[in-house]
């Protein structure tokens, strides 16, 4: 049996589980040439030494923008109807209207929402971006490729990007079997599947539930548990330093108990900053009761504004910022690539911090990995105004009821609740892990180690059938 398989990377977002992880490895141990089917500005070929084919064309139909925009928010109209709902539609962001290209896009847009907010408009729409992509010369490139390699299967390590349509429907359409990763937790009730490939790889039953759910033109047997490669790194032991090596490294003080605090991007949690004041804030506090703690501050590695900088220099006697090992390969969000050495840096930062806080971020599975606890913002702040988002939103969304309770997370409410509850989690008064790794398993799995192995078999399965 042929094992040839294209790995396709539509964006950077793969990279962090298919190309750094041991997926490769793993993948030729059990007899596969492996190539990464190429549409990021990273080099696979320069920076890992795999085998690559870049997809240099990168065309777009006009109108594929339009379509796809509009299927999103028509499938959003639809879930709210559905199920009886006013949350999906808080997934969208508003239109632009400035400037005459983006108003009549987004004319357009509104005009088919009007019009096909149904299962049968949205069908109709799915089979329009379907023909406007076979249209395309990207299309064209891309079957070649397919023609010249022959790949045995290609994988999408990402269902998202417009960029993932053509190179999918010409597989398809060669005879080529395709699967794509669902690659994050809130993916499926966001509405943000675009390709729709032959097989389809989830982290969970919880997550294959979903799928089936939101996208009622996938059947059960399409659909593969396999877990994520995303947490694998958190039980490679040897990842982690020792913590007199670790704290020397990143100047840290030996004496002190530190807590990590992880940024979210700007449109997630726009005040972001202010919450780490309020950490701080705590920590002095605890500090002049006694004890000895630090604020490690891990920011978001696509946020790349100065809105913490002042926090940072005022509170510089309890917060240390180390930043995630990513660079950027590109100016988009989705070409800030990761590193092999960010996976052990992080692992490293859960390791030996006591816990973290955050906004509504997957960091709560991380920690949970390494048994700590995760303390969740919510609350508003004082800055909030009108056209600011309000944080409180992200708990409301549909992901967030996958939490077996409200236990899974240590949720604070008040600020001034704050330096109370960070005390009692420090004195073990107060923790989520329990119930956080019920969560974790629901949504990651229980196998977590095991995922790239396990995507691999269903690869395997499907080439076998």
């Amino acid at each position: 049996m042929s094992k040839k398989a294209f790995i396709f990377l539509p964006d950077g977002v793969g990279l962090r589980n298919f190309a750094l992880t041991h997926f490769n490895n793993i993948g030729k141990k059990m007899g596969y040439e492996i190539t990464y089917w190429n549409n990021t500005p990273f080099k696979i070929k320069e920076e890992l030494g795999y085998d690559e084919v870049l997809i240099e064309n990168h065309t777009l139909n006009p109108w594929t923008t339009v379509y796809t925009r509009a299927r999103k928010r028509c499938e959003l109209n639809v879930f709210d109807q559905k199920f009886n709902e006013t949350v999906y539609n808080t997934y969208n962001f508003p239109q632009s209207y400035k400037g005459l290209k983006n108003a009549i896009k987004s004319l357009n847009v509104d005009f088919l929402v009007a019009t096909k907010s149904t299962e049968k408009g949205i069908e109709s729409i799915r089979k329009k971006i379907k023909e406007l992509e076979r249209a395309t010369s990207k299309y064209d490139y891309c079957k070649k490729q397919l023609e010249k390699y022959k790949p045995d299967i290609v994988f999408c390590t990402n269902p998202r990007p417009t960029q993932a349509i053509a190179p999918i429907l010409a597989a398809q359409d060669l005879g080529i079997p395709t699967a794509s990763f669902i690659f994050s937790w809130d993916n499926l009730p966001k509405a943000t599947t675009l390709v729709e490939p032959d097989f389809y790889f989830v982290w969970s039953d919880y997550m294959k539930n979903e799928l089936l759910q939101y996208c009622p033109y996938v059947r059960d047997e399409q659909v593969f548990v396999t877990g994520t490669p995303q947490f694998e790194s958190h039980f490679e032991t040897d990842l982690l330093e020792s913590r007199a090596t670790f704290f020397e490294k990143y100047n840290l003080d030996l004496n002190k108990k530190y807590i990590c605090f992880s940024g979210d991007d700007i449109v997630t949690s726009p005040l972001d900053q202010y919450y780490l004041e309020d950490l701080a804030i705590s920590v002095r506090a605890l500090n002049k009761q006694g004890y000895n703690l630090g604020i490690i501050y891990r920011k978001c590695p696509v946020d790349f504004t100065k809105r913490y900088d002042a926090i940072l220099a005022k509170y510089k006697d309890v917060v240390i910022s180390i930043d995630p090992l990513w660079r950027p390969v590109g100016t988009n969000w989705n070409e800030i690539m990761p590193t092999k050495e960010d996976f052990a840096l992080q692992a490293n930062i859960c390791h030996h911090t006591e816990f973290v806080g955050n906004i509504a971020s997957s960091m709560v599975f991380d920690f949970v990995a390494h048994d700590k606890p995760c303390l969740f913002f919510d609350y508003e702040q004082p800055q909030l105004r009108k056209g600011i988002r309000d944080i409180g939103q992200n708990y409301k969304y549909i992901h967030f009821r996958s939490m077996p309770s409200k236990e899974a997370a240590l949720f604070v409410y008040s600020k001034n609740d704050l330096t109370e509850i960070v005390k009692n989690i420090l004195d073990g008064k107060l923790s989520n892990v329990y119930e956080g790794k019920k969560w974790f398993d629901i949504v990651v799995g229980k196998q977590p180690t095991q995922a790239s192995e396990t995507i691999w078999n269903g690869i395997e399965e499907i080439l076998k059938s």
